[in-house]
């Protein structure tokens, strides 16, 4: 069977139950008594394998396999759990990690793992000293089934043997070629029915039927039959390849009391299901989403972006047409081609969480390298962002959160001479803020060191003497961005070799984003990354300055009021006016962007002023005439006008006139 088309759902599923491992060792080390944290592990390592070991990759199951066994242990309390054993579970979960990238790219998901799956064992059985073969261990994975019983169950086995009936664990092995794994397990369940009761299956009855399982499964059957004549039944059923039946049960007991009412507790065995209900659990159980690529999203942006533009110039000539076909038309167009604007934005909006959900995990292994104590506290994951962004993103943050962890925060002995809680605190923050995505990385470190930073940057050359003494706080802590720069007195391989800011600076500003910093001596620091969402439809304001238009980002904007030139105050040289009980700082666009006047302005005359939001400080735009909302399609400039202040971009208009993007957010500091 060619199971190169299931690959990609393997790998993304694969990834997925890694995710949750990490996630939940990590709230084990804080909750080591939680069982049910290691039954949720224990799951997602069991559906691996199974995974692993359905498409052919041994190794891969075989490992997860043993990872397993020492989980199972852990959660019988055979195990206690110690720093040591989670230190090699997340050993294991690296290694597997390892495989499935080595497959993600055409590789055969092999690693050198003797050393791990020989800690692997010890940990199992510490009084022996031994290697594991891994081959031994890919075909102990099938053999090792052990069955879950609950109390209940427990006590149907014991009273049917004391009734003479026999009680059979079988394992049966289906042929490597065998297409429809779940078609012939539910044969076997038939066959199986008819011979006596099956009481357990290992994997549970529903993951047989979603085919989550490998060649072989077991289950539990209570029967007057013999071992003969239940081997030979259930062997004639066609591709199974082999039946093994033992009276000897290698089983689990577990508690599990049933839910108890007023009048009597009922509590019913597993049956397995009748041949129509298997077909309504595939249907419910049937994936509603499919993959698509993401440069097809993008083929259909352009495609829909120019869509948007002839929509535009349809809606002035229906404008000024005295047709109500057309009006109507083009009414109707407008609220579908609306509909599917979302549609097609929202396909390309992922939520950030999937860059920060791999933070925690390297925050403890780095914490742990470094013998500090640090809390990892994420904000605003569900902060949505452009797929494209989303893939750039994350090595400028590994950056940040590492800088953050090793120049940061003080050691554990530093915190406490001067009198601040041993556990250091990174906070990782998303929000959204007009047509951007504000990102923030704050530690209450000791802050960066003013004057350590500018006497690097001299001795650098970075910058002259000269030009240090009329340096801002602000451009000293940038300079921590030039290439090569560092101020570590010792080089490690975590931070300190000088190749790390400058490169996320790059980064960013390779999306179209910004960074800057902020620190205050002995309290922490604080990096800002603002990005764009780089969609190429945004809902804009239009307004007129003098005879050109332009375009303001409606995510931006907090209101658009009206005032006279009497309501205008100079304060400090800033002209401001009073908002709603606020002092709003004015931005006069034609100063801004050097419009060329058209006529002299009278004293009576009305000034448009568009309050614009970011964060918790707003300004206000003043223009001549606010003209509507339209939808327009955000073009880049291109290289040579990539860095014009306060521009985002351009759009054409449905007359065919260029109207500049307006980014609010460079006139709030």
């Amino acid at each position: 069977m060619d199971l190169s088309n299931y690959l990609e759902m393997f790998l993304e599923e694969s990834r997925d139950h890694l995710q949750a491992i990490n996630d939940e060792l990590l709230k084990l080390e804080l909750e080591p008594e939680n069982t049910a944290i290691i039954n949720e592990i224990f799951r997602s390592a069991h559906t691996l394998k199974g995974m692993a070991g359905s498409m052919g990759f041994e190794d891969l199951a075989s490992l997860t396999h043993q990872m397993e066994n020492v989980l199972d242990l852990l959660r019988n309390s055979q195990l206690s759990i110690t720093s040591e054993i989670m230190d090699v579970i997340f050993k294991c979960v690296d290694y597997i990690e390892k495989m499935v990238n080595s497959i993600e790219q055409g590789g055969d998901g092999k690693e050198n793992v003797t050393e791990i799956v020989s800690q692997l064992a010890m940990i199992q059985d510490p009084s022996t000293d031994y290697q594991v073969d891994l081959m031994d261990a890919s075909r102990e994975v099938a053999a090792a089934a052990d069955l879950v019983i609950d109390e209940y169950q427990n006590s149907i086995i014991n009273e049917a043997r004391m009734m003479g009936n026999n009680v059979y664990q079988i394992t049966v092995s289906l042929d490597e070629r065998c297409v429809m794994k779940s078609v012939r397990a539910y044969m076997v369940f038939q066959v199986a029915e008819e011979l006596g009761e099956i009481i357990q299956t290992s994997p549970p009855v529903e993951e047989i039927e979603e085919e989550k399982f490998d060649q072989s499964f077991t289950l539990l059957l209570l029967s007057q039959r013999s071992v003969q004549e239940i081997q030979t039944q259930l062997a004639n059923v066609s591709e199974v390849k082999k039946v093994t039946v033992s009276e000897k049960i290698s089983q689990e007991v577990i508690e599990d009391k049933p839910p108890e009412t007023n009048d009597v507790s009922v509590t019913q065995a597993p049956q397995i299901k009748e041949k129509d209900n298997v077909g309504e659990s595939k249907k419910t159980h049937r994936s509603k989403s499919i993959r698509v690529d993401i440069d097809k999203l993008d083929h259909l942006m352009n495609l829909f972006s120019e869509l948007i533009i002839d929509r535009g110039r349809l809606e002035q000539i229906a404008r000024k047409s005295s047709s109500p076909e057309l009006a109507e038309t083009v009414e109707h167009m407008t609220r579908i081609s609306t509909d599917l604007q979302d549609l097609v934005l929202n396909m390309r909006m992922v939520p950030v969480e999937q860059v920060f959900n791999r933070f925690p995990r390297m925050i403890r292994d780095l914490a742990k390298e470094l013998n500090k104590k640090v809390q990892l506290v994420v904000e605003g994951a569900e902060t949505e962002l452009d797929r494209t962004v989303i893939d750039e993103i994350g090595d400028p943050l590994v950056h940040l959160l590492r800088n953050a962890l090793d120049h940061g925060l003080e050691s554990t002995e530093e915190r406490l001479a001067n009198k601040k809680p041993e556990e250091g605190k990174i906070l990782l923050k998303a929000y959204h803020g007009g047509n951007h995505v504000f990102i923030e990385v704050v530690d209450d470190g000791k802050g960066i060191n003013r004057e350590k930073v500018l006497n690097k940057a001299i001795e650098r050359g970075v910058v002259s003497v000269e030009e240090a003494k009329d340096l801002t706080d602000q451009q000293i802590y940038a300079l921590i961005f030039s290439s090569g720069f560092s101020t570590a007195e010792k080089i490690s391989d975590i931070s300190g070799r000088g190749v790390g800011l400058d490169v996320v600076k790059t980064k960013i500003e390779s999306l179209g984003g910004v960074i800057s910093i902020d620190s205050t001596p002995h309290q922490g620091s604080i990096f800002h990354i603002q990005l764009p969402l780089t969609l190429s439809i945004i809902n804009a304001m239009l307004v007129i300055v003098e005879e050109e238009t332009y375009a303001i980002p409606f995510t931006s904007i907090v209101e658009i009021t009206t005032i006279t030139l009497d309501d205008v105050k100079t304060i400090h040289g800033q002209k401001v006016i009073q908002f709603r009980g606020q002092v709003v700082p004015l931005i006069y666009l034609n100063t801004v962007f050097h419009v060329p006047p058209v006529e002299t302005v009278s004293e009576e005359q009305q000034l448009f002023i568009v309050i614009v939001r970011k964060g918790n400080k707003t300004v206000g735009l003043v223009v001549d005439l606010v003209l509507g909302q339209q939808e327009v399609v955000l073009k880049s400039l291109g290289g040579l006008l990539s860095n014009l202040y306060a521009i985002s971009g351009a759009t054409i208009l449905g007359n065919g006139e260029v109207a500049l993007i307006i980014d609010s957010n460079q006139f709030i500091q």
